[in-house]
């Protein structure tokens, strides 16, 4: 009801600005005392209103490369060979962080169509093909700009009147958004009139508000707003626009670990990963090795070919030494490059470097925590999939699943660069047991990798067993004790269904898989577990023994689409990912 009287309300204020007579055109303003009441619809006023209420297509620029037009959600695109399932702007950064960490020369995003765009004026319209984008996009300002005012917002509601020649108030409505109010906007026609309810409040881009009280102080703050912030309308997602003084402030939060170097086209990685960079606001640097070795050094910045440039000066790093243009910053990494293949990629480490051991063990201890990733000798052990520590105190640990279960001890320490690392000795579990340094501390998601080796291990919080999870629970209870088979299976694309086609598996509500041929026959056993991940996603976790014919099966699945007689799961890696469906006999 409360949708359906917005919409009628503002159907009425359009057909009151469309009911205008044209003897009106003569009319530029109406007053009424001091205030300017209404302006004309040709009005540089009203320019300012539409380009500040216009639809923002920037914010989806690595997909379609234009800002008058944004792709309206749910979509789907191909990113280098790996497709993607765009359901909000969060998505977005997947496909960055996927270009990325592919490092590749021509990044690839394909749009699977049919989609729909929406234009500045909130217009919806379907495209069918590449190519019919590629037309509309030819409608755009080039290099992505647009003509929509990005720095400065409308805090809604507004009241908006309509006014007849005689000045008589002829009509009102609540605005109670962009879009609204740019379509009130749009249909007008020539010279028609319109007025807004002052006193109005406007948001400028860096949160601050300010209150306009008539039409020529609506106009001057919009004027002075628009050119103030960066719009990042181009159609570089790597770029980052920022200033010097966000790289220095950046450069000083929190130490910094080296995570590739790239000099004259050798990758020099291995000899300086995980080197640990404090910068210090007086220009000082230190760099410190693996072993906790000091390396001095300075620093400095400055803007120059509308970059900013960070210049480092060490006399034993050489492959450091340099001024370096800064590509990009955000979401805890900065990116160096210098033409001739030259490259510096550094990891935020605010957490992990120089803290208190008793941060993390305080965090272990909190929860159980579930195994998501270990990776060793360049292999992932997927045998260990959702298995659960249990970190307690006086140094004992568990590790189970289902009726498997092992105990050792645990221990968190500093290396000798000040690094927390986390010590677990579990006998009769070596996958496990390994002194595993910190690169990553959050409440949810801990991450553990050994520097310069392929060691790794990623564990997610699961404090409650996610029994409050409506949609856990629920997934959970479709697999008690039913059969299901395997109706599509492939490794990187590479189709494997056929190997599965005559076997059923039951999911048994202990968490155990079992597997049996066509004469129901058991052949093999597994484990299986549903949860909620630390990034809000649903996951199905299989694991098999090493030494099983179903150990391809194995791995941490997002769950892409459920229903009672369907699973669809998808398991992204570097080169490409594993897609499994079952469906219930």
């Amino acid at each position: 009801m409360k949708k359906f009287f917005k919409t009628t309300l503002f159907a009425s204020l359009l057909v009151l600005a469309l009911s205008f007579t044209s003897c009106q055109d003569e009319f530029e303003e109406l007053t009424t005392g001091e205030e300017t009441e209404a302006i004309s619809s040709t009005s540089a006023a009203a320019k300012l209103i539409k380009d500040t209420s216009s639809q923002d297509g920037s914010f989806d620029n690595i997909v379609d490369g234009v800002s008058c037009f944004a792709i309206e959600f749910p979509y789907t695109v191909n990113v280098n060979g790996l497709e993607v399932n765009i359901d909000s702007k969060d998505d977005l950064e997947t496909i960055e962080e996927i270009l990325d960490k592919l490092d590749v020369d021509e990044d690839i995003v394909n749009i699977l169509f049919p989609i729909t765009v929406t234009l500045a004026d909130f217009t919806e319209i379907v495209i069918n093909s590449k190519e019919e984008l590629r037309e509309k996009a030819k409608d755009c300002i080039e290099g992505g700009g647009d003509d929509d005012i990005e720095c400065i917002d409308f805090v809604y509601p507004i009241k908006v009147y309509s006014f007849d020649i005689n000045q008589q108030q002829t009509g009102s409505a609540t605005v109670e958004s962009d879009k609204q109010l740019r379509r009130f906007f749009g249909n007008l026609e020539e010279n028609q009139l319109v007025s807004m309810d002052f006193p109005i409040t406007l948001k400028l881009y860096d949160g601050s508000e300010m209150v306009v009280n008539n039409n020529a102080e609506l106009a001057r703050a919009i004027e002075s707003a628009k050119e103030a912030c960066d719009e990042d309308d181009d159609d570089d997602h790597n770029d980052d626009d920022f200033s010097k003084e966000r790289l220095d402030n950046y450069l000083v939060m929190c130490p910094w670990l080296i995570h590739e170097v790239n000099r004259n086209d050798q990758d020099q990685t291995e000899q300086y990963f995980e080197y640990a960079m404090n910068f210090k606001e007086d220009g000082s640097v230190k760099a410190f090795d693996r072993e906790g070795n000091a390396i001095e050094g300075t620093w400095t910045t400055r803007v120059g070919e509308n970059r900013v440039l960070l210049k480092l000066e060490f006399n034993d790093l050489v492959d450091f030494s340099l001024e370096w243009f800064v590509y990009e910053i955000g979401d805890g990494k900065i990116k160096l490059f210098v033409d001739g293949a030259n490259k510096i990629i550094m990891k935020k480490a605010c957490n992990i470097l120089n803290q208190d051991p008793n941060t993390l063990r305080e965090v272990l201890k909190e929860c159980s925590w579930i195994i998501k990733k270990v990776h060793r000798d360049g292999q992932e052990i997927d045998r260990l999939l959702g298995y659960e520590f249990n970190f307690m105190a006086e140094g004992v640990v568990t590790l189970s699943s289902g009726d498997v279960s092992s105990e050792g001890s645990w221990e968190i320490a500093q290396n000798n660069q000040g690094r927390l690392v986390m010590a677990i000795t579990m006998g009769n579990e070596p996958g496990v047991s390994f002194e595993w340094p910190l690169s990553d501390l959050r409440d949810d998601r801990l991450k553990f990798e050994i520097p310069g080796t392929d060691y790794e291990l990623i564990l997610e919080r699961n404090c409650d067993n996610d029994v409050n999870d409506e949609d856990v629970v629920w997934i959970r209870g479709l697999f008690n004790e039913s059969q299901w088979e395997i109706a599509l299976f492939s490794e990187n694309q590479d189709p494997s269904t056929e190997s599965y086609t005559n076997y059923s598996f039951t999911f048994g509500p202990n968490g155990k898989i079992t597997v049996y041929n066509p004469n129901q026959v058991e052949v093999s056993t597994g484990r299986w577990f549903v949860y909620r991940n630390s990034e809000e996603q649903l996951e199905m976790i299989l694991n098999f023994g090493t030494e099983n014919n179903f150990y391809p099966l194995a791995n941490d699945y997002k769950i892409l689409e459920v229903e009672e007689n369907r699973l669809e799961l998808k398991h992204y890696n570097d080169s490409g990912y594993d897609h499994l469906v079952f469906e219930k006999l």
